[in-house]
């Protein structure tokens, strides 16, 4: 046989033996030497059982539900002019879209995060070794995620350190990046990330920061905002020097990053050299001061006219935007807080203690509350004064019971009263005597009141109003009441004392009833909330009120200008008239009040100015006593029962002084 063709036949193996290893026929190392068909058959078995697992841990991973905390969001409500009020909810975040968002600040959080974002599979294989080199070594998993595995573990998986945590992140973030487009995972993540100050969100972090929303950033905000996101406990610049310098380092490297990737010129670059300082850092964002008072009349408002219940608010999400005028709340707390300084010392006269105050200020055109005072502090008091039933109106009823008569009584007018013997004369001079004679005539003989009607009310006369509402019927006067906007269930009974202000209406109320006067008859509910949207789509219910009719135009305009001359005469008698007498926004004063002569345990004034009509209460309550504390004595001798203190707060409120 020729040599040539022995040497190509190779030796059977032994028996059971399928691999040559170690090899037959190799003497000394040689045999433990793998053939090199032996080595890509290896690698080949090795690539397929690899591939075989990935397969199989890809198709057991599938993308969970989103997360609790992923889902939550703030409700946000906003002041009348647009600008954020509070964001109510356990996670402050507002979810906005990519049209909401400045390319600027996606540049700048790809530059930063993850260059490759547009390009890559939506995973790191770098951080995965980095993860499984650090848990052999015993230490806690790294860094270097893309922006989609970022968001899957804010959105999907916890924020657990772990290998496990890491692969799982690693499989859903590969089907993920299948499933979404890299717009919606960059808009998730954006939406979902935390940025320090209990701000999770771009546009939560951008009213935190800087007090405007997303869509305004400019592209040197953005590269301060995305430096935060490498830990916001070491980047926030109010942390201290070491996060301020580190703050001012990272945004320098995310613009110069943004260059040097293609983002941005050298010459949009040029126009950013100095840093954004943000502003001051605050407490997180709460319902303390007026804050609470002003969201507990929104949802009040909410739930009567959407249907919503306080559940479905918990949910949160939604955008509310109010009456609220900013500048008016702050004035009107300014002028309660300035009055209860100067004029109430509970050291020293033990009256003073456990008073408490309310005011309401309401747009007579369209019934906007534009401003409410609930109280102190919504968190010590949660009580809101501004919104409550059960303290007495006292004689600031009065106008009713004359508004009732002037409508409905026959021939009644602001010049009727009573005579000595209570008979009610409604065109005097009325009664005649004839002459003796032949063709003598009938000589008119002059009947004197005691008061009239316009007096009356300017006095506040309690016996004439009692006489009125018994003569014209406390129906009558109960219908004028109501339809000047007093919810019916805070009417008191009809006796002989309804009319001197037995019934209990909210500030709230009040304002808006008086207002009636003061635009010719008409007025419309009050209202705190003009639109409310969740999640893009609009709540429906949030329409003005309609205006509704009270009374006629006459009568209204006899009441208003007799509540004119009574507020000027409590001016008079106060000792505030002369630094308030010369204010222009005292030109179209009209208002009605309690006064000394009140036995009701509350203190009223409810005045119009300056298009605004506004109601201001005062009342002793003391926790834990059923009942409202006597006002006797409270403010000191020249305080009037108190009486004299609202009105103060109402000039105060109106003049700005």
């Amino acid at each position: 046989m020729p040599r040539r063709l022995i040497r190509t036949i190779r030796p059977k193996l032994p028996h059971g033996r399928r691999i040559d290893y170690p090899r037959r026929g190799r003497t000394n190392w040689r045999r433990w030497v793998p053939s090199w068909r032996q080595v890509l058959s290896g690698a080949l078995l090795g690539i397929g059982v690899l591939a075989g697992l990935f397969a199989a841990m890809y198709a057991s991973v599938d993308i969970p539900d989103e997360n609790i905390d992923a889902r939550r969001q703030g409700t946000v409500y906003y002041w009348a002019d647009g600008s954020q009020l509070v964001s109510v909810g356990a996670v402050n975040r507002q979810n906005v879209t990519l049209a909401d968002i400045p390319d600027s600040m996606e540049n700048a959080v790809i530059a930063a995060e993850n260059e490759t974002f547009y390009s890559d599979a939506g995973v790191s294989m770098t951080g995965i070794a980095r993860a499984a080199v650090s848990m052999v070594e015993g230490g806690e998993t790294q860094g270097g995620s893309t922006i989609t595995q970022q968001y899957v573990k804010n959105t999907y998986l916890s924020q657990e350190q772990s290998a496990t945590r890491k692969f799982r992140e690693f499989f859903i973030s590969l089907k993920l990046s299948n499933k979404q487009s890299k717009a919606q995972i960059l808009q998730g993540y954006l939406n979902t990330s935390w940025f320090g100050r209990g701000a999770y969100g771009i546009q939560a972090a951008a009213v935190t920061y800087y007090g405007i929303p997303a869509k305004e950033l400019d592209p040197s905000q953005t590269a301060m905002l995305a430096s935060l996101l490498k830990g916001a406990e070491e980047y926030d610049p109010a942390g201290g020097k070491g996060n301020h310098e580190r703050a001012v380092d990272r945004w320098k490297w995310i613009l110069d990053r943004q260059v040097e990737i293609g983002m941005m010129t050298k010459g949009e670059r040029a126009a950013y050299t100095k840093f954004p300082e943000p502003r001051k850092a605050v407490k997180p964002t709460s319902l303390g001061g007026q804050t609470g008072y002003l969201v507990d009349i929104a949802n009040k408002y909410i739930k009567k006219r959407s249907g919503l219940t306080a559940k479905d608010l918990a949910r949160g999400g939604y955008r509310v935007h109010t009456t609220f005028e900013k500048a008016r709340v702050q004035q009107l707390e300014r002028a309660v807080r300035s009055v209860r300084k100067r004029d109430l010392d509970p050291r020293k006269r033990p009256e003073d203690k456990y008073v408490e105050v309310g005011a309401a200020s309401v747009r007579p055109d369209d019934g906007a509350v534009v401003a409410v005072y609930g109280g102190a502090d919504a968190i010590t008091r949660f009580a809101n004064n501004a919104d409550t039933t059960g303290v007495p109106v006292g004689s600031a009823f009065k106008p009713f019971v004359l508004a009732a008569a002037l409508q409905n009584g026959d021939g009644i007018t602001l010049d009727s009263g009573y005579d000595s013997t209570g008979r009610l004369i409604t065109r005097p001079p009325l009664a005649v005597t004839p002459t003796d004679g032949p063709g003598a005539r009938p000589v008119p003989v002059q009947v004197t009141v005691e008061t009239t009607l316009r007096d009356a009310l300017i006095r506040s006369a309690n016996v004439t109003f009692v006489r009125l509402g018994k003569h014209i019927g406390l129906k009558k006067v109960k219908e004028m009441a109501v339809a000047a906007g007093l919810h019916e269930e805070s009417l008191a009974r009809l006796d002989k004392s309804f009319p001197l202000g037995t019934s209990t209406p909210s500030a709230v109320r009040m304002a808006d009833a008086y207002s009636a006067f003061s635009n010719g008859g008409t007025r419309a509910d009050p209202y705190s909330v003009t639109g409310m949207t969740r999640d893009g789509e609009t709540v429906e219910g949030f329409g003005k009120p309609e205006p509704q009719r009270a009374m006629d135009a006459s009568v209204a305009n006899d009441v208003n200008n007799t509540l004119g001359i009574a507020a000027w005469t409590s001016l008079a008698r106060d000792r505030q008239f002369d630094a308030l007498s010369g204010s222009e926004a005292l030109d179209d004063l009209s208002g009605g009040a309690t006064d000394g002569d009140d036995r009701m345990r509350s203190a009223w004034f409810i005045g119009h100015a300056e298009g605004l009509t506004t109601a201001v209460t005062m009342f002793r309550n003391k926790p834990g006593t059923p009942q409202l504390l006597g006002m006797q004595g409270v403010g000191g001798d020249d305080a009037e029962r108190g009486n004299a203190l609202p009105l103060r707060i109402w000039t105060s409120y109106a003049t700005g002084k």
